[in-house]
């Protein structure tokens, strides 16, 4: 560490330039990493057990993050800011200020913000920052997309807000460009949603989803909204599981069982208990299956099947480390949880842009490992896809046709070629290669094709080589659909459309390895034979589909207006769907964000939006 504390500013920019060539400890070394105190999980386990308080046990140690040079007050950074705005009282709290020489922030009064300093306002402040920091890291990484993501919206800082008010809330909104975390008050303790791990790598979560896919948020399917909680869920798991103090001291409480360990399953362990009155808000450990939620419209309580389904996985994994490849329980968990980061995220890439479902998860995770493993001789696919079909996210035929070699990708037979270089130079480049080749990609022939997104990839494997180059093209186009009947109630008469498209991914050769879609009810006028009528059927499916979740939503009263202002979306309660106009027709939104309140109300009836004439 003296090496660390030797090198300029102007060194270390030197330094920074070439960090892409170096390993973590090399930086750690050489001070392009920066150690930061920030709770482990939250307050609450840290009372509880002072070992699993903060991220590293030493006071020499500490949640690293990479060093840049635009570090600044905030604390700011490339891609975050910190605006410490509270909403209620309509005061701006004194952000933390950067002290390059003491390599720290320091708090209003000077003093250096750390563990020995948690009441400052602050703390708080660099807390959430160095957690955000780190969990983008953990996504963009080569182990997971191998990129750089882009937020959701237009612009290359989310800005996080610590205190935005008084509530038992916190959640992402792309419309004022934010994290916002709130606080309240139980058994005369404040809690700080900003200060619980959990809640901001669930939270960051939605805003990375958003960012991979941002049409997403744009649905009205349970299960694209269930999508997002879940990978906010996940992003929680993967991140304490990665910190090595917490999976040594998990495994000496659970003996090497992880499926006793309720420390790293439970979500959001202080939000939980004192606004639920039970120790977590949700858990990975749980035997729900597709069936045990049908019916059921609210988001979070259909997550918790895909989420228990990617645990049963991370178990499987670290059994299959400690029997069949005798490693120790620590190396086990180790290695399952490197080789997770890679099952769970890698397959992101792949997902259509639009309806996203647990089946085209499933699919693509499955996929996903069969262009990294081809050979899979420890037989990794066959154990994913027999969780994956207990749980009843996917059937046995999906397994089985997954492996056969016409699925989803080798139909595919382009009647124009184009160089995948060329294709890849520019959006205006790809929309030639889909307008040339629109009826053998299925699209419509007289609807406007959107290139949505276009980008490389170079990803990594277990051993740290990278996997081929991938180019990853995302393309959508619009139908309209017109809400008719009485069940649309005050809606009826309107406009609105249905999102349909498809991800195409390449190889660096220009070979299409994976092709997920989802289609409409018209396709290319030429097209004949079976993949065109099976085509207009699953396009036919889903615009029925559409159309009774936006009735039944009306008949719930779930869709609503969101009450805003210039700093986005207001107060604590939001409506599961909300509604806005586009250019004459209605466009409908899913909410993402952490509340129990529509858990409790579910039974009920749930809470109810009124839409005005």
């Amino acid at each position: 560490m003296g090496i660390r504390r030797k090198t300029t500013k102007a060194t270390r920019m030197r330094l920074y330039a070439a960090s892409q060539y170096l390993n973590l400890s090399t930086e750690k070394e050489l001070g392009l990493q920066i150690p930061f105190d920030v709770y482990l999980q939250d307050p609450l386990v840290a009372e509880e057990d002072p070992r699993y308080g903060f991220n590293d046990g030493s006071k020499d140690k500490g949640l690293f993050v990479r060093w840049e040079p635009g570090l600044a007050d905030g604390p700011t950074s490339a891609r975050f800011a910190i605006v410490d705005y509270n909403g209620d009282t309509g005061k701006l709290l004194p952000m933390a200020k950067w002290n390059e020489r003491k390599e720290k922030f320091l708090d209003s009064q000077g003093e250096v913000i750390d563990r020995d300093n948690l009441e400052s306002m602050q703390f708080h402040q660099v807390n959430v920052w160095a957690t955000v920091q780190r969990t983008l890291d953990f996504f963009e990484q080569g182990q997971g997309l191998g990129r750089r993501i882009p937020w959701g919206f237009e612009g290359n800082r989310l800005i996080v807000v610590p205190h935005a008010g008084y509530g038992k809330n916190a959640f992402y909104d792309r419309r004022s460009k934010s994290l916002q975390f709130y606080y309240f008050d139980h058994e005369g303790q404040r809690v700080y949603t900003c200060l619980s791990a959990d809640i901001i790598h669930h939270e960051l979560g939605h805003a990375i989803l958003d960012g991979i896919r941002p049409h997403f948020i744009e649905s009205t399917s349970v299960q694209t909204g269930a999508f997002h909680e879940f990978v906010g869920d996940l992003s929680a798991i993967l991140l304490l599981l990665r910190n090595n103090r917490f999976r040594r001291l998990l495994v000496e409480d659970t003996d090497g069982d992880l499926a006793g360990a309720a420390h790293l399953a439970s979500i959001a362990e202080q939000f939980g208990s004192t606004v639920k009155g039970e120790p977590y808000l949700r858990t990975a450990l749980n035997k729900k299956k597709m069936s045990s939620v049908a019916g059921r419209r609210e988001p979070h309580l259909v997550s918790e099947v895909m989420t228990g389904a990617m645990f049963d996985i991370l178990l499987s994994f670290a059994k299959h480390f400690i029997e069949d490849r005798k490693r120790t329980a620590p190396q086990a968990f180790w290695h399952a949880i490197e080789r997770m980061q890679r099952t769970a995220i890698q397959p992101l890439d792949l997902l259509p842009p639009v309806d996203v479902t647990f089946r085209d998860y499933a699919l693509a995770v499955l996929r996903a490992d069969e262009l990294s493993n081809p050979t899979d001789p420890h037989g990794h696919f066959e154990r994913m896809a027999k969780v994956f079909v207990e749980r009843e996210i996917l059937d046995a035929e999906d397994a089985a046709a997954l492996r056969e070699p016409r699925y989803l990708y080798d139909r595919l037979h382009t009647a124009v070629f184009h160089d995948v270089d060329d294709l890849s130079r520019s959006r205006a480049a790809a929309y030639r290669f889909l307008d040339d080749n629109r009826k053998q990609l299925l699209i419509p022939a007289d609807h406007d094709v959107i290139v949505a997104d276009l980008y490389d990839a170079n990803k990594l494997t277990r051993q740290g080589s990278r996997l081929p180059r991938q180019i990853i093209l995302v393309y959508l186009w619009r139908e309209s659909l017109m809400l008719e009947g009485e069940r649309f109630g005050k809606l009826a008469g309107n406009k609105t459309s249905m999102l349909c498209g498809g991800t195409l991914v390449f190889d660096q050769n220009g070979a299409v390895v994976s092709w997920f879609r989802k289609p409409g009810t018209r396709v290319n006028g030429e097209t004949h034979g079976k993949a065109g009528k099976e085509e207009l059927a699953e396009g036919e499916e889903r615009r029925d589909r559409i159309l009774d979740n936006i009735a039944d939503n009306v008949r719930r009263g779930r869709i609503g207006v969101a009450l805003e202002s210039e700093r986005g979306m207001l107060g604590t309660r939001m409506p599961p769907l909300t509604m806005r106009e586009d250019d004459g027709a209605l466009r409908f939104e899913i909410t993402p964000h952490l509340s129990l309140a529509e858990v409790h109300e579910e039974s009920k009836g749930g809470p109810r939006w009124e839409i005005s004439s």
